[in-house]
């Protein structure tokens, strides 16, 4: 018997692109975020330089910058030209496209891997230039790391800005004001003046509310008389009442009513405690009087029978309050795993996760499934993560060098520096200030007015510079978490705790539950998969890392509610003839 090798041939010597063309059709993509001055001189010079950069080469054909300005990178569907930059490469008419960095071409984790997958099973090359990665040479597992961090710095970032408004917001600023009728707002200044016209629509809902009318009727009625909304709409019956509930027509703001659930979705939902809210007392000139608004919340709660106004809209299922949340899918019913406590309250309290399916329509619609403890799924992902990492040292060390040296070319330090200058010269300002006041150089009127000017300079600052110095703090940490990755590296040891940080950012998610090659059910099985698409599995997780197993000894008494024995009525899992 004779075995002959066929030599496999390189997939790209083959590609269409390369049969076809002498060149490499390249293209560029281009991306900033904002329209602010900065950015767009920036914007300009990357176009100018993508453009300069294919066309000087002799191997490549210029196809063309593709370039969004002043869009975000969390969502691909917003970007027009990302999405004809796709089209043109599923078509045909591109072989590789350069990027400056991952965060350029997209900042969500799962559309990087998307787009990239999309694009190599085209044959179809994405280069990253700061990553210098080649999807089409190197594989996905430093990419993966690295769009992770490129998501997590969104998260970081809407962090930010959210500290930033709530600080605006205790400072009594107006913020995300959108407008409303009967009120004219002043962008420059910020103010609320009172629009006549439109303050007669509201006087007349308010009246007409009160007098016995409906929502309904009172929306017929302006429809009527060709009286339209504020978005120039015809009215109806939730606006109205939208009107009657809305606090700024007696002079109040409430600020904070809507929340963003996350900076990448971008999803927003009614604030109903989830997230500070900042009342405003008197801002403005009101319309309607206090009594007059407040005798129309009372006839609104007894037309609801004093009920709690439901939830508008469908709200956010998860609120990802724990690690795990949304991320443990059933093995056997393909179910999400809800978090639980036993025993709560007792010395023998313990937190484990189980399948919804089971606990919400009883055990018979997924009888196989159990409980697991959280610790123990923490452990197995430690495992998994041991069992992934050492076969990647080298890859994992190349990507730490490169995040430290990003840590250390970041300019937050020089940034602090630059704002602690400014507060010790606004501060010698006010006391030189205070001296010329003291000396009767200046009057009154002048040092009131300008040393109130240099106490906004110098809040407005400290607000930035506790900003810089919370962003340093957490650039420390990730400093630290570096150390330690390299220690773990070095010492060929898997983590020594549990990092919520690294499992959120490497794992897609996790089945508990499963069955063994034998097709014998395994409860305690948990499979891990990654957002690379690799998946190792820990088998009985809960023999592995649970608690010790009790000695033999004295015999159990068959007391339990979920197991069916001899005395079957003091089961209450167990169904018998008496009803």
């Amino acid at each position: 018997m004779e075995v002959e090798i066929i030599k496999a041939k390189n997939r790209n010597e083959d590609s269409y692109a390369i049969q076809k063309f002498d060149r490499l059709r390249v293209a560029a993509y281009c991306r900033v975020s904002t329209d602010d001055e900065d950015q767009i001189k920036s914007y300009n010079s990357m176009v100018k330089h993508y453009t300069d950069l294919i066309q000087s080469s002799a191997d490549w054909e210029y196809v063309g910058v593709y370039a969004d300005r002043g869009i975000t990178g969390t969502k691909v569907d917003k970007r027009e030209e990302f999405q004809k930059l796709i089209n043109d490469c599923l078509n045909g008419k591109i072989d590789m496209v350069i990027a400056k960095s991952i965060p350029r071409f997209a900042r969500n984790t799962l559309d990087t891997l998307k787009y990239v997958r999309l694009l190599r099973e085209k044959n179809v090359a994405v280069y990253f230039e700061v990553e210098k990665i080649n999807t089409i040479k190197d594989g996905e597992f430093l990419m993966t790391i690295l769009s992770s961090v490129a998501q997590q710095e969104v998260e970081n970032t809407s962090a930010y800005v959210k500290k930033g408004l709530k600080m605006k917001m205790k400072r009594g600023e107006l913020i995300g004001f959108q407008g409303c009728i009967g009120y004219d707002y002043d962008l420059n200044t910020k103010t609320l003046s009172v629009n006549p016209e439109g303050a007669k629509v509201v006087e007349y809902i308010f009246e007409r509310y009160i007098n016995g009318a409906g929502s309904t009727v009172i929306a017929r009625e302006l429809n009527e008389k060709g009286i339209l909304t504020y978005r120039g709409n015809e009215w109806v019956s939730s606006t109205i009442l939208g009107v009657l509930e809305n606090e700024k027509y007696i002079g109040d703001i409430r600020m904070g009513k809507t929340f963003t659930l996350d900076p990448i979705s971008k999803r927003r939902l009614d604030n109903h405690g989830e997230e500070e809210q900042y009342y405003i007392h008197d801002h403005h000139e009101p319309i309607i009087s206090k009594e007059v608004f407040e005798k129309a919340q009372e006839i609104r709660n007894r037309r609801n029978g004093k009920k709690k106004s439901a939830l508008v809209g469908k709200r956010e299922k998860y609120s990802r309050q724990y690690a795990f949340s949304c991320l443990l899918e059933c093995g056997f019913c393909g179910s999400n795993l809800s978090r639980r406590n036993w025993h709560s309250g007792t010395a023998n309290c313990k937190t484990i996760w189980q399948c919804v399916t089971s606990t919400k329509k009883g055990k018979k619609n997924c009888p196989d499934s159990k409980g697991i403890p959280e610790y123990v799924i923490e452990k197995a992902f430690m495992e998994s993560y041991r069992m992934l990492y050492c076969e990647n040292k080298e890859i994992l060390d190349q990507f730490l060098k490169r995040l430290e040296k990003s840590l250390s070319e970041e300019n937050s330090e020089k940034n602090l520096h630059v704002i602690q200058t400014k507060i010790r010269n606004l501060t010698n300002k006010r006391n030189t200030l205070l001296d010329k006041y003291l000396e009767d150089t200046i009057d009154k009127e002048l040092y009131q007015k300008t040393d109130g000017r240099y106490t906004q300079q110098i809040l407005g600052l400290e607000e930035e510079l506790e900003l810089i110095q919370n962003h340093l703090s957490e650039q420390d940490d990730l400093k630290k978490r570096i150390q330690e990755f390299k220690k773990v590296l070095t010492q060929n040891e898997g983590m020594t705790g549990f990092d919520r940080h690294i499992f959120e950012s490497i794992i897609e998610k996790v089945i508990v539950g499963g069955y063994d090659d034998d097709g014998k059910r395994d409860p305690y099985k948990l499979t891990f998969i990654y957002k690379t698409g690799f998946k190792n599995t820990v088998d009985d997780a809960n023999d592995k890392f649970g608690l010790p197993k009790k000695k033999p000894g004295r015999k159990p008494k068959n007391m339990c509610s979920d197991i069916i024995d001899n005395v079957k009525n003091v089961c209450s899992n167990v169904i018998n003839n008496t009803l």
